[in-house]
């Protein structure tokens, strides 16, 4: 008897969740945001209805609203807010279980109407006024993309989006190039907040680490207002992340990949751990703690005691054989959100993700200077992140907690052979090189409207952390003499006899915590009769880094009877345990202290703007920022002057708006900022950069550089999410900083220095319009053709009386692409089941290092990328295929000395090959479902 009332209990149970289940499946929702038609502010507190019902709500503190519970159908909306004009919007679908998003603007009532007017209109013409009123309204120059247009297209990752972005293209998959200008004269921004290199030597910052699906809205702002950084000048690029979804969903999604160089090819590499696949060294590479310090190895070690030190170093020197696998890719995301009681709302997206590839490099050609090398290089590689979003909004309040963590590990093994003439030597170079990256940042943010005026408060505090870690970075060299080469009987020999930094063992760890804090407040106030906007705001952003690093090596006695033939073994057996165990070989370490330290910098940073109306055609917004600047750097060699400088700059800036007329704006713009040297740049730490042949060192004397900027620009919108045009710019650097091929010793460094003057001129032509003024019809309608053209003239003229002549008396700006193309064609089908695109992209030779006495500026030669993305919906749109192909062309990369000065490479010519390979082209599957 009990068991059959559980068994009804369950039965009725199952029946209540089957029915409520189905109801809720019956029932949608309709959500958007509501900002002003002239500002593109969003206006919170605007009262939302369903007419001739009791449903309704108020817009939040980001303007949002959510109307839940609705049964399929088709609704009227009523949007109301003081001192605006009303609308009624007709045709509002609801489909069962899906979200319709609306996005709406609202105008301001005339000072003298003092009836209300409420203005009729159709969802389908307000979604398109929308977007018109996105695409006009920005303050300043910019351009940008919309989580509506990402979800439309087969992008996996930001640096795919960016592709995307007029002006902007992407380097090595990840880096980005603004109007030609390096990564080194670009900011990254981050939910609002300034993000640290990803990158040990140099100021970039990977987008590849953020997925697609997570970005709610990417701009880039090539000109300053005072709420910006001041320290860009190529473009401040504004990633903004999803926080609240507008629906629960959960994505699963997974993809393989396939390289025409690397994919099922034979792969050698150094031991493999089953951690590496999951980002982590086991660590069995890093020095253990009972490892000797500096000062204990420089004091001199008992031969046990040697013998022991060397015997805790990781001893396999072998080269492993396999074959390269498929590129592979997973990703996992779960979105939720939770209506609560009075409008309130609680949101989380958490998001993992997953990449393993193993590349190979073949026969990369090095043959300059004395040197006629041949390099294969493979690479494994594994890249590991996590994203965990929440946020609540109460009232007219919104609360965020975003936190975003990425590691990469870099597994690479090198194989060179060829002669060095100045040794008079043929060589067979091995290198074992791991590199372990992390980024961590967490934001905490706040955003509420205060009093009856619609001022309106942000504040947010945020945290970085930053970790580079090289355990064991391992090189070793055989050589024989040239004119040996036709004796085999003569072996090759390894260099054991002493150490230098280009056969140790380096061993580095570099560390950085990174804090900010800012608050903004703005105010609507009246000005010429208009409704204007004051804001000001304080900023804060302290920077920690501490750098270690040691040079060791295994040093073999000259007295050693055996020594020719212990050089000569193979390097699998060449430390061998026998060896180790008879003390043949001595631990030594190179004095470094110079190049260990420690770094800080604090920037504090306040502003005050304007964002002035004059009438219905014209904007200004207007204002200055200030940035305090303040940075400390210090080795642990007390004969290293210690580096501190500090600045105080004032940055004014001015962006004025014209609109002709509802779809015509003229656009002009000054604004100063300025470019700061990296730690890296000013750290004099030494480092043998084996692939490049040459060392890399910071210069402390470096100062911070100086840009005046000044842009003007004429802008057509034919029709919503399409534009046409025309913009011309000018930046004058004081102080470029620029990096040099100092050629004054035997073997180059590259290290940094300010050029003391630099001009540049550049036009940029957009173009991002429909196929439907060829035919009307309904496949034009659905293609879009996209270009952008930017032309870029350069001049910097380097230094004089610095007791360096050099040969080039003026140049291009280190850095600075003369041109750049992006072009694209994409194509929407089957109700936009079905998106094609294809893309190309080239930027213009430019200077990768500026020349010094002996050798000329080394050159980057321009590339043709092209690329195609398919992406297909199945499964009611709840899964999706995507095939990509990247790089298809596989145009050589190429790094050069243009010593008959042509402006061209040519192969078999005057110039001189610092590096040419090719990486392969790369195809890709995918498959993602939402629940």
């Amino acid at each position: 008897m009990k068991s059959q009332l559980n068994l009804k209990k369950a039965i009725i149970t199952a029946l209540f969740v089957i029915i409520g289940t189905a109801v809720f499946a019956q029932t949608g929702k309709i959500s958007g945001k509501v900002s002003d038609k002239k500002t593109g502010e969003t206006l919170i507190g605007v009262t939302v209805k369903i007419k001739n019902t009791p449903k309704g709500m108020a817009t939040d503190v980001d303007g949002k609203y959510s109307l839940t519970g609705l049964a399929t159908g088709k609704y009227t909306l009523i949007f109301q807010y003081v001192g605006y004009n009303g609308k009624e919007i007709s045709d509002v679908e609801v489909t069962s279980g899906k979200n319709t998003i609306f996005d709406i603007i609202l105008d301001e009532a005339g000072g003298q109407n003092l009836n209300e007017v409420v203005i009729q209109g159709s969802f389908k013409k307000e979604s398109v006024n929308a977007l018109y009123a996105q695409q006009k309204n920005s303050a300043v120059i910019s351009d940008g993309i919309s989580s509506e247009l990402i979800k439309r297209s087969p992008d996996k990752n930001t640096s795919d989006v960016l592709k995307r972005v007029s002006g902007a293209t992407i380097q090595d998959n990840k880096f980005v190039v603004i109007r030609g200008l390096s990564d080194r004269y670009n900011t990254a921004m981050l939910d609002g907040a300034s993000l640290p290199s990803t990158e040990p030597n140099r100021k970039a910052f990977s987008f590849d680490i953020v997925p697609s699906n997570l970005v709610d809205n990417l701009i880039i702002s090539k000109t300053a207002t005072p709420d910006l950084p001041g320290d860009f000048t190529g473009g401040a690029v504004q990633i903004t992340t999803k926080d609240i979804p507008d629906q629960n969903y959960i994505t699963l999604s997974g993809g393989v990949g396939y390289n025409t160089a690397s994919t099922f090819k034979d792969f050698f590499s150094g031991p493999r751990n089953a951690t590496d696949y999951f980002g982590f060294d086991d660590g069995k590479r890093k020095l253990q703690s009972s490892f000797p310090s500096t000062n204990r190895l420089a004091a001199g070690l008992t031969y046990e005691q040697n013998i022991k030190a060397i015997r805790t170093l990781p001893q396999d020197w072998s080269i492993y054989n396999m074959t390269a696998l498929p590129t592979q890719n997973y990703q996992f995301t779960l979105g939720r959100v939770k209506d609560l009681k009075n409008n309130r709302k609680f949101g989380a997206i958490v998001s993992l993700t997953y990449r393993n590839a193993q590349s190979i490099t073949r026969d990369a050609v090095r043959d300059f200077y004395e040197y006629n090398y041949l390099d294969n290089s493979y690479k494994f590689s594994t890249n590991v992140g996590a994203l965990a979003n929440f946020a609540y909004t109460y009232g007219k309040s919104k609360i965020t907690f975003k936190n975003i963590y990425n590691r990469i590990f870099d597994d690479q093994y090198t194989s060179r052979t060829g002669t060095n003439g100045s040794s008079g030597t043929d060589n067979k170079f091995f290198a074992f090189d791991l590199i372990q990256k992390s980024l961590f940042k967490s934001t905490l943010e706040g955003n509420h409207q205060l009093g009856a005026r619609n001022a309106k408060i942000n504040w947010s505090v945020g945290f970085s952390n930053v970790l580079n870690d090289q355990p064991d970075q391992r090189k070793i060299n055989y050589s024989k003499n040239i004119s040996d080469l036709d004796k085999p009987e003569i072996a090759y020999t390894a260099n054991v006899l002493n150490i230098g930094k280009e056969n140790t063992r380096l061993f580095s760890t570099l560390k950085e915590n990174g804090y900010t804090g800012s608050v903004n407040y703005s105010l609507p106030v009246n000005l010429f009769k208009e409704t204007s906007t004051l804001k000001v705001g304080l900023a804060s952003s302290y920077r920690d880094r501490n750098f270690d690093v040691r040079f060791l090596g295994l040093q073999l006695g000259f007295n050693n009877e055996n020594v020719e033939a212990i050089r000569a073994r193979p390097l699998k057996t060449l430390f061998g345990k026998d060896l180790i165990e008879s003390g043949a070989y001595t631990l030594s370490e190179i004095p470094n202290s110079g190049d260990i330290y420690t770094a800080n910098s604090l920037t504090n940073a306040g502003y005050a703007m304007l964002d002035n109306k004059f009438g219905e055609k014209a904007r200004l917004v207007w204002g200055v920022r200030t940035e305090m600047f303040n940075v400390n750097l210090k080795t642990l060699d007390p004969s290293n002057k210690p580096v501190k400088q500090d600045y105080f700059d004032v940055l004014p800036s001015l962006n004025f708006t014209y609109s002709l007329t509802e779809k015509i704006n003229l656009r002009a713009s000054y604004y100063r900022t300025l470019a700061r040297p990296e730690f890296r740049e000013l750290a004099p730490f030494q480092y043998y950069d084996y692939e490049q042949l040459a060392f890399q060192q910071g210069n402390p004397n470096l100062k911070r550089a100086q840009v005046n900027n000044a842009d003007i620009r004429f802008e057509l919108y034919p029709s919503a999410g399409q534009i046409i045009s025309v913009s011309a710019f000018y930046k004058q650097f004081n102080n470029a900083i620029e990096s040099l091929n100092e050629d004054y010793n035997s073997t180059r460094t590259i290290t940094y220095f300010n050029s003391d003057k630099a001009d540049v001129y550049g036009l940029e032509f957009e173009v991002r319009k429909s196929l439907d003024f060829i035919a009307e019809n309904e496949f034009m309608k659905n293609t879009t053709a996209y270009a952008n053209l930017a032309l870029i003239k350069s001049k910097v003229t380097n230094p004089e009386n610095t007791g360096v002549v050099y040969l080039e008396k003026s140049r291009q700006m280190v850095g600075q692409a003369p041109y750049t193309i992006n072009a694209g064609l994409q194509h929407a089908f089957l109700n936009n089941k079905m998106n094609f695109n294809i893309l190309y992209n080239k930027v213009g030779r430019r200077i990768i290092a500026a020349g010094g006495s002996r050798f000329p500026s080394i050159w980057e030669a321009p590339r043709n990328v092209l690329d195609l993305q398919l992406g297909m919906k199945v499964f009611k749109n709840k899964g999706e295929f995507k095939i990509n192909a990247g790089d298809i062309l596989n145009n050589n990369n190429i790094l050069y000395y243009d010593n008959n000065m042509n402006k061209k490479y040519e192969m078999n010519g005057e110039d001189e090959t610092i590096n040419r390979y090719k990486l392969g082209s790369n195809y890709s599957l995918s498959f993602s479902y939402t629940l």
